[in-house]
């Protein structure tokens, strides 16, 4: 064989060679790049369905298996954090409850007492009678911290059924009419007249638009108005409580369904309110299966929207 044959030879030898080299690298490369996409996408199941799987790496790729274990010791971590918070929320949830039902009896007893020393007082007592509105409106926070503390802790159960919503509407205004025309309000109603059947609760829904009103009422008075209209699509009922008062900045509008949330004119005894009432609501929509969402633009038009699914048969 000549010179120039075995020459050849050897190039074509290591050209088949560094061939090779370069499949396994890309395939390793590309065989590397598939199971951390696989890695990827099994995180954001297990985080999307908020599942007790691990991940598991089916590779002798020692730096694969390492990033795994680290991934399943981190999602061990974030399970047994959830379980204590959980634990914790309900314990402080519960606590809250029972504080609010001792407190709640010692009370009731001293607004009965403030009754009677009313009644057998010969005249009007002007201090009796202002001791008597205070203590009346420390049992109403006492009775609204109950009632949430309740909600929060899932120790109310709610019937779900069949309701007429527009008559439960049509009943709140008649409730709130003689107050709003007193105070100068102009009402806008618009409620069809046929029943709209909603999947729900009438006691729970009064509740909702009794407490969407008294807001109108507490900071809605610079405009004067207040609007109820009821309107709907194929799956849900919408009803929006609207008032064109001094309004909610964007800054604070999820804020005001926390729990003793008040905005700053709220220090102002006229107005003054507890932060609990838009909570309450707000926890009696989610019961319903629904939610309360608001949109405010000050002093134009403020809308807090309860959105409930309609009834199906």
């Amino acid at each position: 064989m000549s010179d120039r044959a075995i020459i050849f030879f050897l190039s074509a030898c290591l050209a088949v060679l560094l061939a090779i080299v370069i499949y396994q690298q890309f395939a390793f490369r590309r065989g590397t790049q598939n199971k951390l996409k696989k890695i990827s996408q099994k995180l954001k199941e297990i985080q999307d369905m908020n599942s007790d799987e691990n991940i598991k790496v089916f590779t002798d790729n020692k730096v694969l298996i390492d990033l795994a274990a680290q991934i399943n010791r981190l999602l061990e971590n974030q399970r047994k954090v959830k379980v204590d918070y959980r634990r914790s929320e309900i314990s402080s949830k519960k606590m809250l409850s029972n504080i609010s039902h001792d407190i709640k009896t010692p009370m009731t007893v001293i607004l009965g007492y403030l009754e009677i020393m009313r009644l057998n007082s010969s005249g009007e007592n002007e201090m009796l009678w202002k001791v008597e509105q205070k203590a009346q409106k420390v049992m109403e926070l006492i009775n609204q911290f109950f009632t949430l503390a309740k909600l929060e802790a899932g120790d109310t159960q709610i019937e779900i059924s069949k309701i007429d919503v527009c008559e439960t509407c049509r009943e709140n205004v008649l409730d709130f009419y003689e107050l709003l025309t007193q105070k100068e309000f102009q009402v806008d109603v618009d409620i069809p007249e046929k029943a709209v059947y909603v999947q729900g609760n009438k006691d729970a829904l009064q509740r909702i638009l009794f407490n969407l009103i008294s807001n109108v009422v507490r900071y809605g008075s610079d405009g004067k108005y207040m609007g109820i209209f009821l309107r709907s699509d194929k799956k849900y009922i919408y009803i929006d409580v609207v008032d064109k008062g001094k309004g909610i900045d964007r800054a604070f509008a999820q804020s005001v369904f926390e729990r003793l949330f008040t905005m700053e004119d709220s220090r102002n005894r006229e107005i003054q309110g507890n932060g609990l009432g838009l909570t309450i609501a707000q926890n009696l929509a989610h019961q319903l299966g629904g939610e309360i969402t608001l949109e405010s633009k000050p002093y134009v038009k403020t809308v807090f929207t309860v959105k409930l699914r309609k009834f199906s048969c």
